[in-house]
């Protein structure tokens, strides 16, 4: 990356203000040392649960809940917001987020367990967002049940697509890595998909259910 462009990227990663809540979800997120958002992947977020005027939606990987307030800040007064994670502490953490921000508990269901075994149990085409961020040797796993959850016209969102910007270098072969060239692939090659990689963050997986 040129001088330029490395620049540009970090002044658009710098630009969005985050308000008091954010800041208090962010300093849960680093005490129970679980990797949050940054701030240009949760503007992104935001923007695109608006544009999507998305009515249900689908988290997988709680965190402390910075995300989910992103994304419950872009959507719809009546959306509802079903987030998935199989530590108890990041979803206590995500819900005193979601109260932080005044997200009314009826536009919240926090399920407890493992998104491998929760995932299965939801309804096929009854969503109209998913968005994956979670542990990575599972991303085959969940964007594959995440295909099944989305309605037509549905956005599947991946983060952390681009893995530390190792995905593009072929002599790269971590397994980190290559789940991730894995998934990329099989997101491309699906006829039922439109996708786009963003290099907001770590990347950002962009598909669209036809």
């Amino acid at each position: 990356m040129s001088a330029d462009k490395q620049t540009s990227w970090s002044y658009t990663e710098g630009l969005p203000a985050e308000d008091d809540v954010l800041l208090r979800a962010r300093e849960r997120s680093y005490e129970l040392g679980v990797a949050a958002v940054g701030p240009g992947v949760g503007a992104a977020l935001t923007v695109l649960a608006a544009g999507t005027k998305a009515q249900t939606v689908v988290e997988i990987g709680s965190g402390a809940g910075v995300s989910g307030v992103c994304l419950l800040r872009g959507l719809p007064q009546a959306a509802v917001l079903t987030t998935i994670d199989a530590d108890v502490d990041h979803l206590r953490a995500a819900r005193q987020a979601f109260v932080d921000a005044g997200i009314p508990g009826n536009r919240t269901r926090t399920i407890s367990g493992r998104a491998a075994d929760v995932l299965p149990r939801l309804t096929d085409n009854a969503y109209d967002l998913v968005f994956v961020d979670a542990d990575k040797p599972s991303y085959p796993q969940y964007v594959e049940q995440a295909v099944r959850l989305l309605k037509r016209g549905g956005m599947l969102i991946v983060n952390d697509a681009l893995d530390h910007d190792r995905v593009s270098d072929p002599a790269i072969r971590e397994d980190s890595t290559t789940t991730l060239r894995k998934v990329g692939k099989a997101i491309r090659e699906n006829d039922q998909l439109v996708s786009t990689i963003l290099p907001t963050g770590d990347g950002l997986l962009l598909a669209v259910k036809r």
